[in-house]
């Protein structure tokens, strides 16, 4: 899952980052809306949490911005403004979520994740495929009934392969995905995380490689490259 939280106080910015980073999010930051808009422009964000009062571009303004698109992120609004009034208007602006300043941070957690699933065309809160059962609100994950102990990235890419499935998923793709921005897209990062999560996974492999195309999961023995290690 990838978010962009765009708010002018960096300190705030950072701690709900890191925090949602510890739930295995992806997070990119903008600390006004003209970086909002540039960021929006070039990534494809599942949720948006959103200050209203921006420098550059206005929050409210950058909200509609949202809204207008094809394919739109969701938006929860986090702001200090949160009388009713204010609730409503930032509602009647295309919000579809609003979260007044100071919030709890597990309420913030389980309304972006309530928002990502509320995206046109989300899957099912549990994912499902080759023996693999994955809950990422309650973060568990099973292989045929078994829990499975993942690290947080671990656990996201195994919930991208997951969402991607039946098709493929690039190194490129797992990372934008999983990490953020600022991820080297020449480190062997994905490489060996993949490594980990086979070797927790287990026999018989289920996450095939195809050189050129990227990770997929499979039923095993229905064909695909099976490789161990960190490849």
């Amino acid at each position: 899952m990838r978010i962009l939280v765009v708010e002018d106080a960096r300190s705030l910015a950072e701690v709900v980052a890191e925090g949602l980073r510890d739930q295995g999010m992806a997070v990119d930051l903008a600390h006004d809306g003209l970086a909002a808009a540039a960021k929006l422009d070039v990534n494809a964000y599942d949720v948006v949490v959103l200050d209203r009062d921006l420098p550059g571009i206005h929050g409210d303004t950058l909200c509609r911005m949202i809204t207008e698109r094809e394919d739109r992120a969701m938006v929860l609004m986090l702001t200090a403004a949160g009388s009713p009034g204010d609730r409503v208007s930032g509602l009647t602006l295309g919000a579809d979520d609003y979260l007044a300043k100071p919030f709890h941070f597990p309420e913030l957690i389980l309304r972006i994740r309530s928002l990502a699933r509320r995206r046109p065309a989300a899957r099912p809160r549990t994912l499902r495929a080759a023996g693999i059962e994955l809950d990422p609100v309650h973060r568990t994950a099973l292989r045929e009934g078994a829990r499975l102990e993942l690290s947080v990235k671990e656990f996201a890419v195994l919930e991208a392969l997951l969402r991607a499935s039946p098709g493929f998923l690039s190194a490129e793709a797992l990372l934008e995905q999983v990490w953020d921005e600022n991820a080297d897209p020449f480190t062997n990062t994905v490489a060996v995380t993949m490594g980990r999560l086979r070797r927790k996974l287990g026999a018989p492999q289920i996450i095939t490689t195809t050189p050129g195309v990227g990770y997929r999961i499979t039923a095993p023995g229905t064909g695909g490259t099976a490789q161990r290690g960190d490849g």
